[in-house]
């Protein structure tokens, strides 16, 4: 009987699919009782760290439940915002609470459901309050876990556009279709005489 756990033993290790009893049976030597010395096996290997376990019609060793932690592996998945997320991200920080309508009407665009999805998987985004309005629309807020990852005590923190375009993250020239403000001084249009001459 010793042999024929030995033997059984080996044909479970060696495959990760489990072994029904004809399978084990058609490699072990005829008159082989298979069923008895999975009994012993079994009882072997109870409250080691893995266990022979019945997986459906078949049996396998596996990792021994409360040890299951053990083989999880934590990886750090490093993604990047699209363009039309970081935008999205962007006006709800700036906006919130806001509506997706609203975030529609700032960006002109239509923002889709997976840009959405996304920002909320990520917990960077969740659903706030719903406007009283008609139809109810729910707007949307950042999270804590968007605070705590840009290094935010709260979403009043968020740099204003002075502190935006001082660290070049905004164009200091004037969005297009707006004239240019001029200083009084330099000659603008406050100057009466300048305009006539």
């Amino acid at each position: 009987m010793a042999e024929q756990e030995r033997m059984i033993e080996a044909i479970l290790f060696a495959t990760s699919d489990p072994q029904t009893k004809l399978q084990i049976e058609n490699r072990l030597p005829h008159g082989s009782d298979v069923s008895e010395a999975m009994v012993h096996l079994r009882k072997r290997y109870e409250g080691r760290g893995i266990n022979l376990v019945r997986v459906g019609d078949g049996w396998a060793f596996r990792t021994a439940p409360d040890l299951g932690f053990l083989m999880q592996k934590e990886q750090v998945e490093i993604r990047k915002l699209s363009r039309a997320a970081i935008e999205t991200l962007a006006i709800i920080a700036y906006h919130q609470p806001v509506t997706r309508a609203e975030i529609e009407e700032i960006r002109g665009v239509s923002v889709s459901s997976g840009t959405i999805d996304m920002l909320m998987e990520l917990d960077w985004i969740k659903l706030g309050r719903r406007r009283m309005t008609p139809g109810r629309p729910v707007t949307f807020i950042v999270t804590q876990s968007f605070l705590d990852h840009f290094g935010l005590e709260n979403a009043r923190d968020l740099p204003g556009v002075k502190e935006l375009r001082d660290a070049g993250l905004l164009d200091n020239r004037p969005p297009p279709g707006t004239a240019p403000l001029q200083n009084e001084d330099e000659g603008g249009a406050d100057n009466q005489d300048d305009m006539f001459e």
